[in-house]
């Protein structure tokens, strides 16, 4: 079982996120705090906690200083940043400080726990929507790096993702399951991945994908 504290200013909001962690049956809310003192003090009398969920923006103490300070009294605790903020200096600086996970607060119930889960399993996590930001920007630098390549059709790293399922044979419902993304932004995947290769249907899809070595 995963003891997991909540530190969440708003009350809604946590209760939210307590709601949907406690759908699993591996996972189990010890402990909620509203701001970052009330979670260390919870951390300090010797609770048994092996995950904190964490607010940047906090009273008293913020998330981001929140993290050293649990560090500091029992390291073996992971923290996990829950955040609206995506700003790639937030991220830089919640692992610096020994963040385990980054998480924006848009993203779903599967991807929550499955971070959970992760993250109690001693593995680092970074939600999915800024990971493939990131991914995105990466492949743009090296295709221009390589020079003499066309960009008007670049794919990103998540229309790699849906078109390498689709490769599959999965059905968009069995992709927004694997992706932790709605159905809704599969097919718009989808349709975009057809209007830039000029592609009739699926089949001419995949066909474009092999002969230009996108898929092998």
């Amino acid at each position: 079982m995963l003891n997991v504290l909540l530190a969440e200013d708003h009350n809604i909001v946590r209760n939210g996120i307590k709601m949907l962690l406690e759908t699993d049956e591996q996972i189990s809310v010890v402990g909620e705090a509203a701001n970052g003192r009330e979670a260390l003090g919870l951390i300090a009398n010797g609770n048994n906690i092996h995950v904190v969920v964490t607010d940047i923006n906090m009273p008293e103490i913020d998330g981001l200083s929140l993290i050293s300070k649990i560090k500091e009294i029992n390291d073996d605790i992971k923290v996990i940043i829950l955040s609206m903020h995506d700003s790639e200096k937030y991220v830089m600086q919640a692992f610096t400080s020994g963040a385990s996970c980054y998480l924006l607060k848009n993203i779903s119930a599967d991807e929550l726990i499955f971070s959970v889960k992760h993250v109690g399993r001693g593995e680092k996590y970074l939600c999915s929507e800024i990971s493939n930001r990131l991914l995105d920007r990466l492949i743009q630098r090296s295709y221009a790096e390589d020079g003499g390549i066309d960009l008007s059709k670049n794919f990103s790293m998540r229309e790699i993702d849906v078109l390498k399922l689709i490769a599959e044979g999965l059905t968009n419902s069995e992709m927004s399951e694997r992706l932790f993304i709605s159905k809704r932004t599969i097919e718009g995947h989808r349709q975009n991945l057809i209007e830039k290769t000029g592609s009739r249907n699926t089949a001419s899809l995949i066909k474009y994908a092999v002969l230009n070595g996108i898929l092998k």
